[in-house]
């Protein structure tokens, strides 16, 4: 059996090889999957660009990367099935581990073949700060999949739990792919060790669908404010300032233009994902799974809409109702695509880190750490403004009201779901921040923390005996 897992893992590796040739520029013909495969700085460009498209979870025809959009959100409540109920909507979650796994580790198998080949070539192979910049950038690629893995499918609040991440730091042989999971004090420890080397060696300048010191910051920012140990809090609030003072970045005049118009040309995006050459062509793209058209329909559901109450985003982020009787109370889920509308590259556009979820991090940080509430207020409260709000709107004052910190921790966290709702789970990891007792307020079908991760998918268990315990919770056969 260990054999047959060995000669699988060999085909998906192969698979991801050529996958990337296709679509980003040939490997060299004696190409194999190790580290000759990088001969230079040409072909390690080649080979990020691989790590990149394995990123952005791509086919060839499109970034397929709507399960960081719905999952979340449905596990937050706000979005569902157009024609039926998915398990994930009351939390049952044996169904879903497949989700993120699979194209976490094809990523980071591809980043670390990068980093392999990269540290074998001499420094004088590459031009300037190049060397340093790839690695980095192909350590963040690796930051950003560990932790989506420990996120889902790891005990990420209990830093002295055994049931942390896989993680993965070479490049996977036939020799080397049996392996048990590491803690969640390493994981978080090994996450945080890549994003440093790519703030201090990362470039300061790329395009904004590649990785940059900012983008690795950001991400920092994340892991941080989910980890929650010492000092974390403050170190969350310094970088943001770094950001906010002397990173490129710029709040979008308006939430809404940023979706209809700016898309990766905004100045806000620190990172997105750009869509693949001929996705909005695509007849199962990304826009046409929320209006009607492709093989799936995903929708808003009424505590969605009910969150944007007294919101002047309700009009443009929830549509007209869902006609299905078999999902009553849903309405069409317009932040992306609008009804009737026809998909296009701004339509297909995903984003994986804005400077709106800066801004709402740090004053996040500053509640936790015991700081300033209206400082904290004050940082909302621009982000309402660019959205369209007023004194006079009822979430706006919501936030003026919160008068304790655990009351502006609640309205951050809906200010949160409402700027960021299905973009790449700010929604949900806000929601599990909160105290156990409120989240199950805020979400009935949440009964214990079990529920608050997915399982190991079982062939982990079939093929890599090394691997060690299920998540608390859930069958390992």
């Amino acid at each position: 059996m260990k054999t047959l897992y060995k000669l699988l893992f060999l085909g998906s590796v192969l698979t991801v090889i050529y996958s990337c040739g296709k679509e980003l520029g040939a490997l060299p013909k004696n190409a194999k999957v190790d580290e000759n495969t990088i001969l230079d700085q040409g072909t390690a460009q080649i080979a990020l660009n691989g790590a990149y498209y394995n990123f952005a979870n791509a086919s060839t025809t499109r970034a397929n990367w709507q399960n960081h959009q719905i999952l979340p959100a449905t596990l937050a409540g706000y979005l569902g099935y157009g024609f039926g109920q998915l398990p994930q909507e009351d939390n049952q979650n044996t169904s879903t581990s497949g989700t993120y796994w699979d194209e976490s580790y094809k990523a980071l198998n591809a980043t670390n073949g990068v980093i392999k080949g990269v540290n074998a070539l001499a420094d004088n192979a590459f031009t300037g700060n190049r060397k340093k910049e790839i690695l980095a950038e192909a350590r963040f690629i690796r930051a950003y999949a560990h932790f989506k893995l420990l996120s889902y499918y790891a005990e990420w609040y209990k830093i002295n739990s055994t049931q942390g991440v896989l993680l993965r730091d070479e490049l996977s042989t036939l020799t080397n792919i049996t392996k048990k999971r590491s803690t969640v004090k390493e994981s978080y420890d090994f996450i945080l060790a890549d994003l440093n080397e790519t703030i201090a060696n990362g470039p300061a300048t790329n395009p904004n669908h590649y990785a940059t010191k900012w983008a690795a910051m950001a991400l920092k920012m994340r892991v941080l404010i989910n980890r929650g140990a010492s000092g974390d809090y403050a170190e969350v609030i310094q970088l943001a300032d770094n950001i906010l003072q002397n990173g490129p970045y710029v709040l979008e005049s308006s939430q809404q233009n940023l979706f209809r118009t700016a898309a990766l040309a905004s100045k806000e995006v620190i990172l997105g994902i750009k869509p693949q050459a001929l996705q909005a062509a695509d007849p199962y793209s990304k826009s046409r799974q929320y209006w009607p058209g492709a093989s799936a329909l995903y929708v808003a559901k009424a505590k969605l809409r009910d969150l944007y109450a007294g919101d002047p985003r309700q009009n443009w982020v929830i549509g007209i109702a869902n006609p299905s009787t078999s999902s009553p109370n849903t309405y069409y889920f317009t932040k992306y695509q609008v009804v009737g509308g026809t998909p296009s590259v701004t339509s297909e556009t995903d984003y994986a880190l804005r400077l709106t979820e800066v801004y709402l991090l740090k004053a996040e940080a500053i509640v936790r750490s015991g700081g300033s509430l209206t400082e904290a207020k004050n940082l909302v409260h621009l982000i309402q403004e660019k959205a369209g709000l007023t004194v006079a709107n009822a979430p706006y004052l919501a936030v003026t009201n919160a008068l304790t910190p655990a009351t502006l921790l609640e309205e951050i966290y809906k200010e949160t779901s409402r700027s960021l709702v299905a973009e790449d789970g700010s929604e949900w990891m806000a929601l599990l921040r909160l105290p156990f007792e409120t989240v199950k307020i805020y979400k009935p079908s949440i009964s214990s923390q079990i529920q608050y991760i997915i399982p190991v998918p079982l062939t982990e268990f079939r093929y890599n005996p090394e691997f060690g315990e299920q998540n608390t919770g859930y069958a390992a056969n």
